[in-house]
């Protein structure tokens, strides 16, 4: 019995360390959002915030890396009947990395990107959304890897 309990512990700790392992590797981060506090007016405007969650051991080419090779993260947002504005996105940290010789602005950790929505007096319905699309490259500190996309739905009530 002990056996057969050792053996399972050590099956679930291959198969849950190899996942963290891959999403590591593949250089993913985590995305979420929200518009307002989950409620607007019809003809008023609110603030919606984009967050991008990064693991620790990487980093996020921020919108202006500061080198031609490195890919800058680039937010779009579109949806119906709504006016998404200017997205406002964080200064990067500057760092040196052993795989470039420039020095490179990055995000690390947590990185919050910020817009206005407006909602039109003439809004037709009780629920908004919004998809934001975010093209990024993330990085070790040692390699950079493929470009990758992720996606996030936001949405609100509407009174």
């Amino acid at each position: 019995m002990k056996k057969v309990i050792l053996s399972l512990i050590f099956a679930a700790t291959l198969i849950f360390g190899a996942n963290v392992l891959t999403t590591f590797a593949q250089g993913e981060v985590n995305f979420s959002g929200s518009i307002g506090n989950g409620k607007l007016q019809k003809g008023k405007s609110a603030t919606a915030t984009i967050v991008m969650e990064i693991p620790n051991g990487l980093h996020v080419n921020s919108r202006n890396p500061g080198s031609r090779y490195a890919i800058p993260t680039k937010i779009t947002v579109t949806g119906t009947g709504l006016k998404a504005g200017t997205i406002s996105y964080p200064n990067g940290t500057t760092k040196k990395f052993t795989f470039s010789e420039e020095q490179l602005s990055v995000y690390e950790g947590r990185a919050t990107f910020r817009f206005n929505v407006t909602v039109p007096a003439t809004f037709k319905g009780n629920v908004a959304k919004l998809r934001a699309v975010i093209s990024y490259q993330s990085c070790s500190d040692e390699v950079c890897y493929r470009p990758r996309t992720g996606e996030v739905t936001l949405s609100a009530s509407v009174r």
